[in-house]
């Protein structure tokens, strides 16, 4: 059995916690409350919360507020997927006979700053591994903290080349890359000459700017010069001046590198203002809220993600319990399940939670996961990671290229 207790991000008062309280505190941090929840495992035939040996945590954009709420989708699918991970393990015996706890801590909207904070806090606490963050504008400089303070870290969703660049031994991603997703865009539009007039739109993020400017990159490696290059800000709303310009230069496909507010919003405007390029956006709205944004607009809307998770012989199972369950495990959910199989299956190898041995089982081994067997290179990137490309129609998105044979 499962309680749910909403932790202070300091322990003191554990305490007064009664069993399946709910609990909130003011927050001991001075920019904002750092939500810290812990999944608890009760004592068989107990009436009080166990404390679990091993302490994990999954971080990323959780809170809904007029700032953040773009992110919370997100935010859910990694808790989703931790959670289940960590019941799963839990109930097979978890690690060398040690029971795993979850904590689950928001980073406030991908905020660079809070991610920062929340990093520090989770090392405080003790926590060897984190599977997170979302964002790579969060993921970035959080794994800074993590790499200081001797973390393991397992993002399930942060693309951006920056994250496995730094030289870190202990960061990792189960997640592909924004070179290679870029340079796969790039590929597709002029391998199917979709090369005229071709208009490249960021939000500014680390991760919509830097696969904007990958995609960018590998078109003019193939001879293709893009007639518009521009920026918008995270949170714009009224897109009609750029979608005027565009209309005006003859424009006849965007790239558009962000999530999928922005983008689900622009392409309703520009359906609206009779802009008629095809669309073409990024893993960040490979979610279903990008149709109910942009609703019968987003029709023939191409995108790029990896394997769709879901239908991996590997995921069947672990599929049908979220279905269960009443939730369908989009985008990343099976990503940040996947992250602490890793975890897991590495810890259990070594016999070991030190982040030396974690590190180096997981350069050296395979690992069997939801999304398929994984290998590490140097860096810390998944080897092989594969980008497919889908279209949207009637609210749903379909698989039009390039499956990896036998996925």
């Amino acid at each position: 059995m499962l309680a749910r207790v909403a932790w202070m991000t300091r322990r003191r008062q554990a305490g007064a916690m009664n069993q399946g309280a709910t609990i909130h505190f003011p927050a001991p941090l001075s920019r904002s409350l750092i939500r810290l929840a812990v999944l608890a495992v009760l004592t068989t035939g107990g009436t009080s919360v166990a404390r679990a040996d091993i302490l994990i945590a999954v971080a990323g954009p959780l809170s809904v507020s007029p700032m953040t709420a773009q992110y919370a989708t997100f935010g859910e699918e990694l808790q989703r997927g931790a959670e289940l991970a960590v019941r799963d393990v839990n109930e097979s015996g978890g690690i060398n006979s040690q029971k795993l706890t979850l904590v689950i801590a928001d980073d406030a909207g991908c905020d660079p700053k809070m991610a920062v904070e929340v990093a520090d806090e989770l090392a405080r606490q003790g926590v060897v591994f984190v599977d997170g963050h979302y964002c790579s504008s969060a993921s970035i400089p959080a794994s800074r903290v993590y790499h200081e303070k001797r973390v393991l870290m397992i993002s399930p969703g942060s693309t951006n080349p920056r994250l496995t660049e730094q030289g870190f031994a202990n960061v990792f991603r189960v997640c592909g890359r924004d070179d290679v997703q870029g340079a796969f865009a790039a590929d597709y539009v002029v391998d199917n000459k979709l090369t005229d007039g071709i208009a490249i739109v960021h939000d500014q993020s680390a991760y919509g700017k830097g696969i904007a400017d990958e995609f960018r990159r590998r078109l003019n490696e193939r001879g293709v010069r893009e007639k518009m290059y521009e920026a918008i800000a995270q949170g714009d709303k009224e897109f009609g001046d750029l979608i005027a310009k565009m209309r005006n230069s003859g424009i006849q496909l965007i790239y558009f590198g962000g999530y999928f507010t922005e983008t689900g919003l622009f392409v309703r405007q520009a359906r609206g203002r009779g802009l008629t390029a095809t669309m073409l956006v990024t893993s960040g709205s490979f979610n279903q809220q990008y149709w109910d944004l942009a609703g019968s607009a987003a029709e023939g809307t191409l995108m790029t993600f990896g394997p769709e998770p879901r239908k991996l012989s590997s995921a069947i199972e672990v599929v049908k319990r979220f279905e269960a369950e009443g939730f369908s495990p989009e985008g990343y959910t099976l990503y940040a399940y996947a992250a602490i199989q890793v975890f897991a299956d590495a810890a259990k190898k070594t016999g070991s939670t030190e982040l030396d041995e974690l590190a180096k089982a997981l350069h050296g081994g395979r690992f069997e996961t939801v999304l398929g067997p994984i290998t590490f290179d140097d860096k810390g990137d998944v080897k092989g990671f594969k980008y497919s490309m889908y279209r949207w129609h009637d609210r749903n998105y379909e698989e039009i290229c390039c499956r990896p044979p036998g996925k």
